[in-house]
């Protein structure tokens, strides 16, 4: 009988302790775009929260995961707000906290920032057809958006949230474009909310009116129309990714879109929900 009671005991001590572990794992949201998602598991690597098979490189998914306890769920870049409270961190891209902050989401400060090795390689970028790269009206919208203008704006506006990475703006104007060729045409341009249309619509809009362009600023956010619309002459450009994404989408698409310009760039930040610290990752 005590035999019984014992084996009973140690049984019962096994599946309480097979429980627990299954319970410990511990839900981290991230992107499920290529890019984004191998730079918020390289964001948790180089924490040591996890670790990845070495050979993952800049296309890690959460099938290179090595680490036990973790449970990795994808999700669509700009829903990882809304389901945070369904998880205990998320790996998020800072313009889409500041989405749901502005739409009145609370969300706490970042447990962990990305670094900035990894965040300016990943620049947002000013976009448009290649064969108008090098025309007199994109060059007029590069120089309005690394213009000191907008780098004051980023840093008034943001907090570090989102950070120019123009070194040497201009005055809002390129010297070598004849403005008054361009005078009396309207450019759209296709952008995400927070911050692209904010810095377009705050600060780009004035520049250019300035010498009588209109800008037309169309509001997007479901992240897959933008460069099709630019391929197609929709838009005449967009501004809403960041370089590695935008190359991802030609590689994978073929579009007929390239960078002319980087404008800032958006720190990813690991943030908790039903984790309010880094006790639950063993930190």
């Amino acid at each position: 009988m005590k035999l019984r009671k014992l084996i009973a005991a140690v049984l019962a001590a096994l599946l309480l302790a097979g429980c627990a572990s299954a319970l410990a794992d511990v839900k981290i949201g991230v992107p499920n775009d290529t890019t984004n998602e191998a730079r918020a598991l390289r964001l948790l690597e180089y924490n040591g929260i996890l670790e990845l098979n070495a050979e993952a490189g800049q296309t890690a998914t959460k099938a290179d995961v090595l680490t036990e306890g973790i449970e990795i769920v994808e999700v669509e870049a700009a829903m990882l707000p809304n389901l945070l409270p369904d998880l205990d961190y998320a790996v998020m891209n800072l313009n889409f906290v500041l989405d749901a902050v502005n739409a009145g989401i609370e969300i706490d400060d970042p447990l962990l920032l990305e670094d900035e090795a990894n965040y300016l390689p990943n620049a947002n970028v000013i976009a448009v057809k290649g064969e108008n790269a090098d025309a007199d009206l994109t060059k007029a919208l590069v120089a309005a958006l690394q213009s000191q203008q907008v780098k004051d704006f980023i840093a008034q506006t943001y907090h570090g949230a989102v950070l120019s990475v123009v070194d040497n703006p201009t005055d809002g104007y390129d010297p070598d474009v004849d403005y008054d060729a361009l005078a009396g045409q309207t450019l759209v341009v296709e952008a995400t909310p927070t911050p692209h249309s904010e810095i377009l619509n705050s600060v780009v809009v004035g520049i250019l009116a300035e010498k009588d362009i209109t800008l037309q600023v169309v509001d997007v956010s479901n992240y897959t129309q933008e460069n099709p619309d630019v391929d197609s002459g929709v838009a005449y450009a967009n501004y809403f990714q960041h370089q590695p994404y935008l190359d991802d989408q030609v590689s994978q698409e073929g579009y007929d879109v390239v960078s002319v310009g980087a404008v800032h760039t958006e720190p990813m930040g690991l943030y908790g929900s039903q984790q309010t610290d880094l006790s639950a990752l063993g930190k």
